[in-house]
């Protein structure tokens, strides 16, 4: 099973999401699933291959050559692959992936998560999405689709499409137990 992560790249963040970003990939490991993430060294990013590697588990980057130049890659994964483009780099996470969590993080992890949806709302993919709240951080997101909903933005079966959970527990065995939620759906 590979499972990608999105997440925070940013140091600025409360020790608290380091440590339960560690303790997510250390989980991953030991169930003996593949990491597949943004493939950076900081952040939750960092957080998430430093757990994995604690518990020797195996991961894949992915990220555009451009990020080369800022020289905040992880020099751990397992596997690394570089694209040409930020849109080849999410293409490349949801080809890998079997599920996906998101954790917090700002613009690019919010436009993953949106892809990801967007992508399961119109029937071109059908994987287990994840929301990881840690500290509640993820509520005025939740709130925002649920407004959505009842302002008939969306329809109600889009808050159906992702599961949202502050244990890490619950999120694995979400994805471990997930069930096609387009039945006739074979991608």
């Amino acid at each position: 099973m590979k499972v990608c992560i999105y997440g925070a790249s940013s140091n600025e963040i409360k020790p608290l999401y380091i440590k339960k970003g560690v303790q997510l990939g250390e989980a991953l490991a030991e169930k003996g699933w593949t990491l597949v993430f943004g493939g950076g060294s900081t952040g939750m990013m960092g957080a998430f291959i430093q757990g994995v590697n604690k518990k020797n588990g195996k991961s894949i980057g992915v990220a555009p050559t451009f990020f080369k130049k800022w020289e905040a890659l992880s020099d751990s994964c397992t596997e690394f692959i570089y694209t040409n483009t930020m849109r080849e780099r999410k293409e490349k996470m949801e080809q890998l992936a079997d599920g996906f969590i998101v954790t917090p993080g700002g613009i690019g992890t919010f436009e993953e998560f949106f892809e990801i949806l967007t992508l399961k709302q119109l029937e071109q993919l059908d994987k287990p999405i994840c929301l990881y709240n840690i500290d509640h951080s993820l509520d005025p997101l939740n709130t925002l689709l649920i407004e959505g909903v009842e302002n008939g933005f969306m329809k109600e079966d889009v808050l159906r499409m992702y599961f949202i959970s502050d244990s890490i527990e619950e999120i694995l065995s979400y994805i471990a137990e997930y069930q096609k939620y387009y039945a006739d759906l074979d991608r």
